[in-house]
């Protein structure tokens, strides 16, 4: 059963920084594409970035500049380093990876879910 965790969410204040952390267990035979979402109440969840196992990268417009995404295909995990927060980007943070298994094929797999909250 693959699994992710996700750790690093909380209270911030405009202006600052936070980290979030995804980690995928369980039996699998690869992980492809790995990214962060949110999702605020009353719309849908939108991608915030992604990364490819090779390191490729794609964002948002909305967090250009300021948030940077990165993996380690070693231990499975992807981050996400947020940097110059702002109040309109609290929203529940949620982990995704496309996991290739080889008893049920390609599917996506999200984590349960981080709040990250920017005060003003």
């Amino acid at each position: 059963q693959v699994q992710l965790v996700e750790s690093g969410g909380g209270l911030v204040q405009a202006g600052g920084s936070l980290r979030l952390s995804c980690a995928v267990s369980g039996r699998f035979f690869s992980i492809g594409v790995m990214g962060w979402y949110r999702q605020t109440p009353g719309n849908q969840r939108e991608l915030v970035a992604d990364i490819t196992n090779r390191g490729s990268t794609d964002y948002a417009d909305f967090v250009k500049d300021r948030f940077t995404i990165s993996r380690d295909n070693a231990k499975n995990t992807v981050n996400l380093q947020m940097n110059s927060l702002k109040p309109e980007d609290t929203a529940v943070f949620y982990c995704k990876a496309v996991v290739v298994d080889v008893r049920v094929g390609v599917r996506d797999y999200w984590g349960q879910g981080t709040q990250v909250t920017v005060s003003s």
